[in-house]
């Protein structure tokens, strides 16, 4: 019983009422200027439905008063493109309006039913019903009187739920649409993807390098020393915070060109930052950086920037050898550094797995794990 009444408290069984009831207005408004030629309302809803733009006007009504509070509707707001969505949308018109012609007939017909029944039921005369006007009264229409209401009610709840499966139906995306909207989904995906090995990268260089040269400072128990491993900290500290606030300025949609990150260009800071935390930097670069496409360049950076804070977080500071080379716009990156066996860089690392969907991103392979007793990342992207 408290199923068959849930329906009652739904706001989506008014709102759907509500809709199937506007068609009724242009109706109403016909039958005001000509009540003999009730066709004409429905062959005025032909040349509507070719205008590409009532689709987006039928998708919002339907969202709004259909799927109430409904994230994923199923409905598109998008102006018709094709012929095809075009016709739909003219089926539309005509089967709302028809549901509507339903609605309002049982809307208006069945509540005078009951209301003649029960007159009947009182010892008057029934006059508004046809059916009844003949009928003599009698208290055993009392019975009758409550099944008007109950069709009511499930006319009310079946109609909209019929025009609900319609409106899918017709006003749903057409397979062009799903497709753009799966190219739109896989993009934002991506960029999240990108945003999260952003931060991870540039954060976690920064907070490696302090975490290192704030250990080393400790114990060399050198206020040289001390001074150049805190110059080393702030200036990480503020790439971080610079590369911090470009990805959150594309979270606020900022527009921040993407020509503000930094490049293989800036590779001199992470090594400098390196060799100041302790670690032995053997950098060899070889080819014309500044001919590396932008994406190849901006990629490369962040490789490296998480191979080297790899090799100070898992190995510490230790030899470590770096090999760049550009040729005819494709980059080879290389980091080896030796491999203690107590201190195994791990191969399931989140840096290492954003290394490999960098490189497969931009149609290169990464390659890392032991090899001869070091720890070698090597990276060969080609030409954007």
């Amino acid at each position: 019983m408290v199923r068959f009444l849930r329906p009652l408290v739904r706001g989506a069984t008014y709102t759907r009422l509500v809709y199937l009831w506007v068609p009724m207005l242009v109706v109403s408004v016909w039958v005001l200027v000509d009540d003999t030629r009730m066709w004409v309302p429905a062959a005025l809803l032909v040349p509507a439905g070719l205008v590409p733009a009532v689709r987006t006007g039928e998708g919002v009504q339907a969202r709004w008063l259909l799927t109430p509070g409904q994230e994923d509707t199923g409905f598109s707001v998008a102006p018709a493109k094709t012929w095809r969505d075009r016709l739909r949308t003219v089926v539309w018109l005509q089967a709302r309006l028809l549901l509507g012609l339903l609605t309002a007939g049982a809307c208006v017909w069945l509540p005078i039913l009951a209301v003649e029944l029960a007159r009947l039921s009182a010892g008057y005369r029934a006059y508004g019903i046809p059916v009844l006007r003949d009928a003599a009264p009698h208290w055993a229409f009392a019975l009758l009187a409550p099944l008007p209401v109950l069709a009511l009610y499930g006319a009310v709840v079946g109609l909209g739920a019929l025009a609900t499966a319609g409106a899918r139906a017709l006003l749903g995306p057409s397979a062009a649409e799903r497709l753009t909207a799966l190219e739109e989904r896989t993009e934002q995906l991506l960029e999240r993807n990108r945003i999260a090995r952003e931060l991870h990268d540039s954060i976690g260089h920064a907070l490696t390098v302090a975490v290192v040269q704030a250990g080393a400072a400790r114990a060399a128990n050198s206020p040289e020393f001390t001074e150049r491993a805190l110059t080393a900290i702030e200036e990480t500290g503020r790439a971080a915070l610079e590369d911090l606030e470009r990805v959150l300025g594309v979270l606020r949609e900022t527009r921040t060109p993407v020509s503000s990150r930094p490049t293989l260009a800036d590779a001199g800071r992470l090594l400098e930052s390196a060799r100041v935390s302790g670690a032995e930097i053997d950098a060899q670069v070889t080819g014309p950086l500044e001919t590396l496409p932008g994406p190849v360049s901006r990629e490369g950076y962040r490789i490296l920037q998480e191979s080297l804070t790899n090799v100070l977080r898992h190995a510490g500071a230790v030899p470590t050898r770096v090999r760049v080379a550009v040729a005819e716009g494709a980059l080879t990156l290389e980091v080896r550094n030796p491999l203690p066996d107590t201190r195994a860089q791990s191969a399931r690392g989140s840096g290492l797995r954003g290394i490999r969907e960098r490189a497969a991103l931009l149609g290169g392979r990464a390659r890392t794990g032991p090899d001869g007793g070091d720890w070698r990342v090597r990276v060969e992207l080609p030409p954007g």
